[in-house]
């Protein structure tokens, strides 16, 4: 006859558990990493150092607006985040420089596992004097019982200038799958020079969705999409504001001045309409905030 387990044997088979249990969900995640620098060279931009570990890389740059901006497309050839999984990447454009980053198709955080556990995305992007960066993901799509953890730092330097979105969608509305448990922490901030200039924020509570319907909240619509512009600082936007608030759409949209930012909201059920008008709203800004013409990257056309 087995003697009874004392509470120390006890202890150490439940700590073996728990390392065996970490030790299986570290196995079957990604720790994916990805490191970007573009410079401006004689011949125009160009991606000086690319360095990835892991399931995220780029392919090359694309030049459809000529050779002082590059369109550089992220890859994540598993196409979504599973529990444990981490992306973190990492742009710095040099002085002079210009990137626009997209991805080549919607971003999806999975159902929890059973182990527990969250899925991140950590993106950090410097920007030094006399650069742009535009950061253009398709949607972020978040199936019920997830747990995102999504972090955005956007570093300026001097004059740089930012314009970027995310565009989240929770659950699946086409299918009528609703994303009724799970978890979200969004934030996106930007500095210049070691002081915030933009700190927005979207905490969804496991244990509390009721900002899912308040109408304090997303008032039941699954998809919400923020576009930060910026920083104004010599220009009168009076007639750009003007331009983007007769933008029509029968779901909410709003523009405001957040500081020295241009931000654009929108709460709807369609990712699609979403991406067309804060597509729209750039076309409407770029030539504004840079003096160049919108060009849309030839994948969103594919």
């Amino acid at each position: 006859m087995n003697a009874p387990l004392n509470s120390k044997t006890e202890l150490k088979i439940t700590n073996t558990q728990l390392i065996q249990k970490t030790q299986n969900i570290r196995r079957s995640s990604w720790q994916a990493h990805l490191r970007l620098s573009f410079a401006k060279r004689q011949r125009g931009v160009r991606l000086v150092n690319s360095e990835h570990e892991g399931p995220l890389y780029v392919q090359k740059a694309f030049y459809p607006e000529g050779p002082d901006c590059a369109h550089v497309y992220l890859l994540h050839p598993p196409g979504g985040l599973v529990t444990g999984d981490t992306l973190s990447i990492d742009v710095t454009a040099q002085t002079g420089s210009h990137v626009l980053l997209t991805t080549p198709g919607a971003g999806r955080v999975y159902k929890m596992r059973e182990q527990g556990g969250v899925q991140t995305q950590n993106l950090k992007i410097s920007i030094d004097e006399n650069a742009v960066v535009e950061w253009f993901p398709l949607e972020t799509i978040l199936f019920p019982s997830s747990h995102a953890r999504m972090n955005t730092q956007i570093h300026l330097e001097g004059n740089a200038v930012f314009m970027g979105w995310e565009v989240t969608c929770f659950g699946l509305p086409a299918n009528s799958v609703r994303f009724d448990t799970g978890s979200l922490n969004q934030k996106m901030q930007i500095w210049r020079e070691g002081r915030i200039l933009v700190n927005e924020s979207l905490v969804i509570d496991e244990d509390d969705a009721s900002l899912l319907s308040g109408n304090a909240g997303l008032r039941g619509h699954p998809v919400h999409a923020l576009m930060l512009a910026g920083p104004f600082t010599n220009t009168d936007q009076t007639d750009l504001l003007e331009q983007l608030r007769q933008i029509s759409t029968e779901s909410l949209f709003a523009i405001s001045l957040v500081g020295e930012f241009m931000a654009i909201r929108y709460l709807g059920a369609c990712t699609e309409e979403a991406r067309n008008l804060l597509t729209e709203a750039w076309k409407l800004i770029r030539p504004v905030l840079i003096n160049k013409p919108a060009t849309e990257p030839r994948i969103w056309a594919t």
